[in-house]
């Protein structure tokens, strides 16, 4: 079992990773917000998340939908594609975390109904050496880290 997992890389522990599907510019804004109930922690990093590269999302809204009701000139039944990306974050599986990490997202996100999955998982945690002097690490490999986004 992974909770009796130890080696001296380091070990596993169990979180609950919420995948989000959103527009591409929501990202920062969710995390923001999220950061205000969670400091999504990660080992010594915090505001740690997975945005993928641009995507597409489809659906068919429905009469009495969102977008039947506010969506001028909009036939229900008719599909819709738009761009997306995939948001993911990681918590500790504690209910009363995941209820405001979740309130925050709902408040936050553009749709009535987004697209959000629960999964759990393990997420690894390294043993931790600032110093280390393995020849892979970004500060011994000549490389040093690559170039920053935004």
């Amino acid at each position: 079992m992974l909770a009796d997992y130890k080696a001296a890389s380091g070990t596993f522990e169990p979180v609950w990773t919420l995948e989000i599907q959103t527009r591409p510019e929501d990202t920062d804004r969710i995390l923001d917000g999220v950061l205000k109930v969670h400091p999504l922690g990660y080992g010594r990093y915090h505001r740690n998340a997975s945005v993928s590269a641009i995507g597409r999302e489809t659906a068919q809204p429905q009469p009495a939908s969102t977008t039947a009701t506010h969506k001028p000139g909009y036939q229900a039944g008719a599909p819709e594609t738009y761009p997306m990306v995939e948001l993911k974050i990681s918590i500790e599986r504690d209910p009363a975390v995941l209820q405001r990490v979740m309130d925050t997202i709902l408040y936050l996100h553009h749709y009535e109904q987004p697209v959000i999955y629960l999964r759990e998982d393990w997420a690894s945690r390294a043993t931790y050496d600032p110093e280390s002097t393995n020849p892979n690490r970004w500060w011994n490999d000549g490389r040093g880290l690559p170039q920053q986004l935004d």
